[in-house]
């Protein structure tokens, strides 16, 4: 009966502990094995798989563990060395740099633990004329470690976020399209006056949540700068917030049907090319319409997005809405009128030219970079 016990045991997938460290040039391993024997290893440029019977926290079995890498390894200079109580490795790291983490996948096995002390014997050269400092050294670096250990869930949580706020985007997007192609479909010109009052609160509602794209490169969730999208944003939202939903009578025209065409169209195109670079997918043809449909669509976008403005200028001088005049108690003065029209002037001028020049430097940046590795 133990005999059998024993037998099963054995045949089960058994993990020692692992311990890991790291310096620019290697990794080291310590697996917590005492009488090791028979041990085996396999190492590619990526992966490390290793066996051996000996006596770990289940006591005396087999013991196996699979490391997929996060870079590449010299798979020719990876050693391992036997004692009593432990197998250590020592791999040389393909580029001489530091990995936020040991293995590819964000989620850390059980078994896979930080060696503190060796991080701390190779990272720090600690002064021993100054022992007050240990403490305080070491407490920092395992502070350190922790948050890098912690980038297995934050670099995890950090792409669950891009890819639902990116979906979200697409199918708000692509709602407003269908309904207006419905409706247009349906009724023909008749439609137009009626696309704010149809699609107007989804329109507002993703432009509102553009402003997290503001914020995503200051976070550091996104690459590139945050004044751009800002720009992009505020424009926006300063033609569907001010100029049409504030003008009841600018929401029936028919440039608000063009104007929202256009914007959901860049933007189905736009969100699912981010959601490709998330999953590290690269589809040309998309690739190309993310940086090609502006070429059309941008124009056009500002053709319409001046159309409202300039037949705004009569219904907000007639109104006088926004506008400040003397005397108030604040002592201040605006027109909105000659505001529109300043807006105007560099919306076609300077604006146009600032977003149109941005990219192209970025299509010629993107695609030139795909016709090379076409080739």
């Amino acid at each position: 009966m133990c005999r059998k016990r024993q037998i099963s045991i054995s045949t089960n997938a058994l993990h020692p502990l692992v311990f890991w460290a790291q310096t620019r040039e290697q990794i080291t391993l310590k697996v917590d094995l005492k009488d090791a024997n028979a041990a085996l290893f396999n190492a590619t440029e990526k992966y490390l798989k290793f066996s051996s019977k000996g006596y770990g926290a289940c006591g005396f079995n087999e013991y196996k563990f699979d490391l997929h890498f996060y870079d590449s390894i010299y798979k020719e200079q990876c050693s391992y060395r036997i004692t009593d109580n432990k197998v250590e490795f020592v791999i040389k790291k393909y580029e001489y740099k530091w990995w936020p983490r040991l293995i590819a996948a964000p989620q850390k096995p059980h078994w896979l633990r930080i060696d503190f002390d060796r991080w701390r014997t190779e990272d720090e050269m600690i002064d021993d004329e100054k022992p007050r400092n240990i403490m305080e050294d070491y407490s920092k670096e395992f502070v350190r470690v922790q948050k890098e250990e912690l980038g297995y869930l934050k670099e995890s949580a950090k792409k669950v976020y891009l890819i639902f706020y990116n979906l979200f985007q697409f199918i708000g997007y692509l709602y407003i399209l269908i309904v207006m192609g419905v409706l247009y479909y349906r009724d023909g010109i008749m439609s137009m006056p009626k696309t704010y009052e149809s699609v107007g609160k989804a329109m507002k509602f993703c432009q509102l949540l553009q402003y997290l794209e503001v914020l995503h490169p200051i976070f550091g969730y996104t690459k590139g700068g945050a004044l751009m999208p800002f720009f992009q944003v505020m424009g926006r939202n300063f033609i569907l917030f001010v100029m049409v939903e504030l003008e009841e009578r600018m929401q029936t025209k028919p440039v608000i049907f063009y104007v929202f065409t256009i914007w959901s169209c860049i933007e189905i195109i736009r969100y699912p090319y981010y959601l490709t670079q998330l999953f590290k997918c690269e589809i040309f043809l998309l690739t190309w319409l993310r940086y090609s449909i502006w070429i059309p669509l941008y124009p056009m976008g500002i053709l319409c997005e001046g159309i409202i403005i300039i037949r705004n200028l009569p219904y907000f001088e007639e109104t006088k809405k926004l506008s400040v005049e003397f005397p108030n108690k604040l002592n201040l003065y605006f027109n909105m009128p000659a505001f529109m029209k300043i807006y105007l002037l560099f919306l076609i001028l300077p604006g146009t030219y600032l977003v149109m020049s941005h990219m192209a430097k970025t299509r010629a940046k993107k695609l030139s970079g795909k016709h090379a590795n076409s080739g």
